[in-house]
């Protein structure tokens, strides 16, 4: 379909407001980490800031109750359980080897309490016994986490169990637990609270989160560590800065404060270096255009998500940005299809691309406004 392009001088005043001024910031090469692989990634435009090997598949150790959890919130989320049912320990899920929760064989627990007792304590005996609560087996619920992970498109992961413990058909990737990451955040924040709890309680046993970044910085709240001899030390870590937030990923460290320090390092350098912007909300309307054979002539368009840029610090006012309009639209349109997109560039560089969508549904015209609109198309 033929387009044109449309320049939005409105735009672009919105976007640089009161950076202009900002000298650019020379972007040096990401620190250096000791890691397997890592990841550097904006939680609000999903650009990716610095990577290694973020596409190689490893082990990934107690990271893997990420995935548990998703798959665990959206069965409370859809209504399939509740956080007060009650959970009978298995011996299974009390035998299980690794960080414990302290969780007794026979004994009733409550599902909020051993969700916390595998986010905030990483134990393996909740998880399992959570696991099985859900599914009826630990390897049931591995399906269910990989049918989970191939909806979401995490096509460098697969599960053998809910744990993490060592399994050669066990894997994930650093950019496949990023884009988990900001899934787990973005559609359950009511229970990624418990992410930046620093201790739990059960039993009379008080258990401290692995993640020492929640002592040591501020802007720190989750997400996950992970260690197993196999796999090193891992760690991933969300943190939020003046409506920036970030999602780094250190995978395959050989000791604890080494991935600490690494997730550090990397935060510090993302947000030094990059800055993000929200251009629009879902629903703001950007411009209108001419709607053929409708009940109205002129129709809304948009964007259907919020419209985050993230770019080099200082470069504001280098961004240029446009739209392609569908050069006929023809009623009926549904709210929501797309009729062309967003482009926000940085140099030669493009930044965002988003569709641009109908606000509103458009049908038919008249009969008269048809045969109207048909003559006047001839001449277009």
């Amino acid at each position: 379909m033929h387009k044109h392009l449309l320049y939005i001088a409105i735009f672009l005043s919105q976007l640089i407001g009161a950076s202009l001024a900002q000298a650019a910031l020379p972007i040096p090469k990401p620190p250096s980490t000791g890691a397997k692989s890592f990841i550097i990634q904006d939680y609000g435009s999903g650009n990716i800031l610095a990577e290694k090997n973020s596409d190689v598949s490893v082990e990934p150790a107690s990271i893997t109750k990420l995935m548990t959890a998703y798959t665990i919130f959206n069965e409370l989320q859809s209504g399939n359980i509740a956080l007060t049912d009650i959970v009978t320990i298995s011996e299974k899920a009390w035998r299980t080897p690794g960080s414990r929760m302290f969780v007794e064989v026979g004994k009733q627990v409550a599902v909020e309490d051993l969700l916390q007792g595998m986010i905030v304590q990483s134990g393996n005996d909740a998880t399992v016994a959570l696991a099985e609560y859900v599914a009826g087996s630990e390897d049931s619920f591995a399906a269910l986490m990989n049918k989970h992970a191939e909806e979401i498109g995490l096509t460098g992961s697969h599960f053998m169990n809910s744990t993490g413990l060592p399994d050669d058909n066990h894997y994930m990737t650093a950019r496949d637990i990023a884009q988990l990451s900001t899934l787990l955040i973005k559609n359950y924040p009511e229970y990624y609270k418990w992410y930046s709890q620093k201790e739990y309680t059960f039993n009379d046993i008080t258990q401290h989160n692995r993640n020492k970044l929640l002592w040591r910085d501020d802007s720190v709240d989750g997400l996950k560590t992970g260690h197993t001899d196999s796999a090193g030390w891992c760690l991933v870590t969300s943190a939020e800065k003046e409506g920036m937030r970030l999602i780094t990923v250190v995978l395959g460290t050989n000791s604890d404060n080494a991935r600490t320090d690494a997730s550090q390092a990397l935060l510090n350098y993302g947000f030094r270096f990059f800055e993000t912007h929200k251009l629009y909300d879902a629903g703001t309307q950007l411009t209108t255009s001419r709607i053929w054979k409708g009940s109205s002539e002129t129709i809304a368009l948009g964007v259907d998500k919020p419209l985050y840029v993230t770019i080099p610090r200082g470069q504001y006012n280098a961004l240029d940005a446009s739209m392609n309009i569908d050069q006929r639209i023809m009623a009926p349109v549904n709210a929501g299809q797309s009729l062309g997109s967003v482009l926000v560039k940085l140099g030669e560089q493009v930044v965002a691309d988003q569709p641009l969508v109908s606000l509103q549904s458009i049908g038919e015209g008249s009969f008269w406004q048809r045969i109207t609109d048909e003559g006047l198309l001839y001449f277009e």
